[in-house]
């Protein structure tokens, strides 16, 4: 095999990858002892070799160029298994570092992600975390980040899915708005009552609600005066103060159940649940921080 590389590209390529993580040559050459002349001339080596624009210089910013955030991607990814081959033939695979970016929708973020995530944290002390709570979804690739955990999956997104969980639906309302409205005793007595609504961001719609009778799944469309949009949990903030019913998560409304805060409705109807993926890009070699988080995500620690 003939050597693609010297060491000096090697490290011009860590340079201009640190560059683009700080935004700036001299952010950079702060961290690595240089000097920004220095930093500017390796990073103008590797757009020589290239011939193609990595950064639009300004007098006011430092911009990556298209290509330079595909060649960034391509090359964090490189000396990221360079690291991991390194440490497995020393020993020191248990050291995680770098950075871990991860997509997360709110209700499984607050609920399920977050609470449990301090015991990884404490394993690998040297690993970050860059954790994107929100229900839109991101371009994994585009947007360089290791996974996402969503509530559905493309199957022609190109990703590779992996399922967490069935997480169980239910009705709730408080005993408050039970006492002014009677409780539903069908899912089509729903047209009757204030059904608190949350528009999906992906589709800009209203989420259906969806019950089981006779053997089968049933989607409803239901109606009322509030509805939120993008943050999941508004919903569970808008029900506690009694204004409507709601379709929520199980897992979110455990401890309202136990103490009767909440109440749940149409229990005969309740036995429907949304999957929860782990989802990430397909490629022939995984970074051993993201192989080992994956591990940790998809066993049975919740």
């Amino acid at each position: 095999m003939n050597r693609h590389f010297d060491d000096l590209q090697i490290g011009s390529l860590e340079i201009f990858c640190l560059t683009v993580e700080l935004g700036s040559f001299t952010a950079a050459a702060v961290s690595l002892g240089l000097t920004p002349a220095a930093v500017s001339r390796s990073i103008s080596r590797i757009e020589e070799r290239l011939g193609a624009k990595l950064f639009v210089r300004t007098t006011r910013q430092l911009r990556v160029t298209e290509e330079g955030k595909n060649y960034y991607y391509h090359c964090r990814k490189a000396l990221e298994y360079l690291i991991d081959a390194e440490s497995l033939i020393s020993g020191k695979q248990q050291e995680l570092s770098g950075t871990l970016r991860i997509s997360v929708p709110t209700a499984y973020a607050h609920y399920k992600l977050l609470p449990n995530l301090y015991h990884f944290s404490e394993q690998y002390p040297k690993l970050k975390f860059e954790i994107h709570v929100s229900n839109q979804n991101v371009d994994l690739i585009a947007q360089d980040y290791d996974l996402a955990i969503r509530g559905n999956y493309l199957p022609d997104s190109g990703l590779i899915a992996r399922k967490l969980e069935d997480a169980a639906l239910c009705i709730v309302a408080t005993p408050n708005y039970l006492k002014k409205h009677p409780a539903p005793l069908h899912p089509r007595e729903l047209k009757d009552h204030e059904c608190i609504q949350f528009e999906i961001p992906s589709t800009g719609k209203s989420a259906m609600w969806t019950f089981y009778e006779s053997g089968a799944e049933i989607s409803v469309a239901v109606q009322g005066r509030m509805l939120c949009q993008d943050d999941y949990l508004s919903t569970l903030t808008l029900v506690k103060t009694g204004v409507g019913l709601m379709q929520v998560y199980r897992f979110t409304v455990e401890n309202e159940l136990k103490q009767g805060s909440l109440v749940e409705v149409l229990q005969e109807y309740n036995q429907t649940s949304r999957p929860f993926y782990l989802l990430y890009a397909q490629a022939k070699y995984q970074p051993l921080k993201v192989r080992v988080f994956m591990d940790y995500l998809l066993s049975s620690v919740y």
